[in-house]
C-alpha cells in the first residue's frame, strides 16, 4: 500500500485566506480541491508539499454564472459542469470534454480548476518512487535526464488535461488571485511547452474562475483518443470551436490539439483554412492535414507515437464533422475498432 507523506493541512473559508496562507511559503505549499491528481502524486512521492491548502470549503469557488458570458468557479466539479443545461447548450464541446474525463466517481470529486492545472504526465515519471529510483529518476523529479529524449535540455512530459484544449478553442480566460493582487490570462497563455514548468500560474497564485466569452453563433466539439472507453487520460485530442454565419460559412474558427506536447497547441493554419469557408469534406480534410503538422508526440505515453500523430487527423476530422452536425455514431464505432 502506498501511503501519503506527512503534511500540514489548512482549510480556508475564503479566497483571501487561501491566498494569504499560500503566500507564507509558496515553495513547499500546494493547493488541493478534489485531490484526484495531487494525492496519487504524493503517494508516489512525485510531489511532496509540506503544507496543503484545501479549497473545498471555499464557497466562492463553486459558482456558475451564465449570462452573455459564462463564468465557472474553479471549485465547480466536473459532474456539476455536465449537469448544467446552460453549459451543455452554449458549449457542447466543453460538456463533451468534461464527460470524457476519468469515471463518474472521479468527476464527482475533480474540479475544472484542478483539470486545468493537471500535472504533466510521462511513462518515466508516473511510477512509484522505487521504480523511478531504479533508473536514476528523471529530469522532472529528482533526476537530471529526460529519458524520453536523453539529449533534451527540457522535460518532455505531456499535457493530459481534457478541458484546457477545449477552453483554449473557446477563447476562455482565467482569473489568478494572490495576496499581492489578481490578474487575468487567456487560457492559451496559461501554458508553457515545458513538462516541468508547464503553467504560467505563479506558485503563490490561485486559479479562481474561468470565463467563456459569448457563444452566440458558435459551435464546438471535443474528440479524444484513449485505450479504454473511460478512466484513461487522453493520448491525443482535438478541440474545435467555430462561429458560423447564418449562410453556413465559418466566420472564425479555432482548432486546438492536445496530449501531443507539454501544452495544448493551436493550429493557426488549420483555423485560417476554415475562415470564410463552408464545412465541406474538402475544407475539413485540408484543416485536418494542417493540424497534423504541428503534432509532434513523443514516446512517453500509451500507444505507438507515429500512430498517435496520425490519429490527430482523424480526431480533427471527427470534431469538425461534429461541429457540422453529422451523425457521429459510425465514427465513434470506427475509432473504437481502430483502438482494439
Amino acid at each position: 500500500m502506498m501511503r501519503l507523506p506527512n503534511f500540514q493541512y489548512r482549510a480556508p473559508r475564503t479566497i483571501e485566506d487561501a491566498a494569504r496562507w499560500l503566500a507564507e511559503s509558496p515553495a513547499d505549499t500546494m493547493l488541493v480541491a478534489g485531490g484526484t491528481d495531487l494525492l496519487p502524486n504524493m503517494k508516489r512521492r512525485q510531489q511532496t508539499p509540506r503544507t496543503i491548502v484545501g479549497l473545498r470549503g471555499v464557497d466562492a469557488l463553486r459558482h456558475i454564472n451564465a449570462g452573455t458570458e459564462i463564468t465557472i468557479g474553479a471549485g465547480v466539479t466536473l459532474s456539476a459542469i455536465m449537469a448544467d443545461a446552460r453549459i451543455r447548450a452554449a458549449c457542447p464541446g466543453l460538456w463533451q470534454a468534461a464527460a470524457q474525463i476519468a469515471t463518474p466517481h472521479l468527476r464527482n470529486m475533480g474540479t475544472i480548476g484542478g483539470n486545468l492545472c493537471l500535472d504533466t504526465r510521462c511513462t518515466y515519471y508516473d511510477q512509484g518512487e522505487e521504480w523511478r529510483r531504479s533508473i536514476g529518476f528523471c529530469m522532472k523529479k529528482d533526476g537530471k535526464t529526460c529519458w524520453v529524449a536523453t539529449s533534451s535540455p527540457k522535460c518532455l512530459a505531456v499535457s493530459s488535461t481534457d478541458l484546457a484544449p477545449m477552453l483554449q478553442a473557446l477563447g476562455a480566460r482565467v482569473r489568478l488571485v494572490s495576496a499581492a493582487g489578481e490578474r487575468t490570462l487567456e487560457v492559451a497563455d496559461l501554458y508553457k511547452n515545458d513538462g516541468m514548468y508547464y503553467l504560467a500560474r505563479r506558485p503563490d497564485e490561485i486559479l479562481t474562475d474561468v470565463t467563456i466569452p459569448a457563444q452566440s453563433g458558435w459551435r464546438s466539439a471535443y474528440w479524444k483518443l484513449r485505450r479504454r472507453g473511460s478512466f484513461d487520460f487522453p493520448v491525443a485530442s482535438a478541440a474545435v470551436a467555430a462561429r458560423v454565419d447564418p449562410d453556413g460559412r465559418i466566420a472564425e474558427a479555432r482548432v486546438v490539439v492536445g496530449a501531443v506536447a507539454s501544452r495544448p497547441l493551436t493550429s493557426v493554419e488549420a483555423s485560417a483554412l476554415l475562415s470564410d469557408k463552408r464545412l465541406t469534406d474538402e475544407a475539413i480534410s485540408a484543416a485536418a492535414d494542417a493540424a497534423l503538422t504541428i503534432a509532434k508526440p513523443m514516446d512517453n505515453t500509451d500507444f505507438e507515437l507515429v500512430w498517435r500523430k496520425k490519429m490527430i487527423r482523424t480526431l480533427v476530422t471527427a470534431a469538425l464533422r461534429d461541429v457540422r452536425g453529422d451523425d457521429m455514431r459510425a465514427m465513434r464505432q470506427r475509432l473504437a475498432r481502430q483502438i482494439l
